[in-house]
């Protein structure tokens, strides 16, 4: 496995190791004592247990987030495209971080078979690129639905760089999300 930081120091790209031949492709897609070993050679904090696992469908253009739990059951989560592809984006609300307020965007695909770890303190969406994408993301503490929050994804707080175009999917409960600046105060 091959471990990248992006612009975000704590969010990271991985890419596993794949073995092709003519019959197919094998790879490991988690190993846990090799990511926790990897974290810890960057000097960056190991992540409690995995403790669920989502799979989720969309159709091109469907665009989810951005999300995220607030604590006592704040989440990890570590995402992959196993069909199609995805614009998959991190937003640092961590109120004492260096990047705060900052994004990350990375597109994910059943291609590059890349995955990113988004650590706790990140609201987190994506923008499905293809018809069917298949997007899998393990999380580190359990779904809550009194935690649970949104912001609006296109809020100018962030002015993320989505890849839009005029066929958005958005649900109405994304679309009527609070923007950052309506919830910021309530952030620890």
């Amino acid at each position: 496995m091959k471990i990248s930081r992006t612009s975000i120091a704590d969010v990271l790209v991985i890419e596993p190791r794949v073995y092709s031949d003519d019959r197919g492709w094998f790879m490991e897609s988690f190993n846990d004592e090799r990511f926790r070993t990897e974290l810890t050679s960057l000097g960056l904090s190991c992540p409690g247990t995995f403790v669920q696992d989502n799979h989720s469908s969309s159709k091109k253009g469907v665009l989810r987030g951005l999300h995220f739990q607030m604590a006592p059951h704040a989440q990890g989560k570590l995402v992959r495209v196993v069909k199609g592809a995805a614009f998959d984006v991190a937003v640092d609300i961590r109120k004492d971080s260096p990047t705060y307020k900052k994004w990350v965007a990375v597109e994910l695909s059943s291609d590059n078979k890349k995955m990113l770890w988004i650590p706790k303190g990140f609201a987190h969406g994506f923008l499905a690129l293809e018809e069917g994408t298949e997007f899998l993301y393990k999380t580190t503490d359990y779904y809550d639905p009194s935690s649970e929050q949104s912001i609006r994804w296109d809020d100018q707080a962030f002015a993320i760089d989505w890849p839009v175009d005029n066929d958005l999917i958005v649900s109405l409960k994304d679309s009527n999300a609070p923007t950052f600046s309506e919830i910021e105060g309530g952030l620890k």
